[in-house]
């Protein structure tokens, strides 16, 4: 058996709406949203009394992140929300995007903060940026050359 593609990432939040509206912004596709609940969820996961509202996100591309949010048992946050990108576990998802400035430009309006930006001789820019959360986005605009392995 083979690894065949990755299906989603899982991100778990407590403001779905104001996420969900982020990642619309940002250029992805709300698919679908519901609320799953019940012994067997439970179990697939290993809670107890489980009742989750999830949010299936596609990138044009047709990768999926998917948001949830627990009503029960409630989430846990486990430290700061401005948790810097060096802390352990899953710390960003990167996009390929056309126009760094532009995106950052809009997100920006829309609340997000801008983390850093660089450039990386004529081949590509790199920014990352902070959402709600404290989601790290990282965004890389190819501007020359082979494409970067980021």
């Amino acid at each position: 058996m083979t690894l065949k593609r990755m299906d989603n990432v899982l991100i778990v939040v407590d403001d779905l709406e104001a996420t969900k509206a982020f990642f619309i912004e940002l250029g992805l596709k709300l698919e679908g949203e519901t609320t799953v609940e019940g012994p067997l969820i439970g179990q697939l996961i290993g809670l107890k009394d489980v009742r989750a509202t999830l949010a299936m996100m596609r990138t044009p591309d047709g990768q999926g992140i998917e948001l949830d949010k627990f009503h029960t048992p409630n989430a846990i946050r486990f430290g700061p929300v401005d948790q810097p990108v060096n802390t352990l576990g899953i710390r960003r998802i990167m996009f390929a995007v056309d126009d760094i400035d532009a995106i950052v430009a809009r997100m920006r309006a829309h609340g997000a903060e801008l983390i850093g930006e660089m450039q990386y001789a004529d081949t590509y820019r790199l920014a990352y940026i902070r959402g709600p959360e404290g989601i790290i986005v990282g965004l890389a605009e190819q501007l020359g050359g082979d494409t970067p392995d980021v």
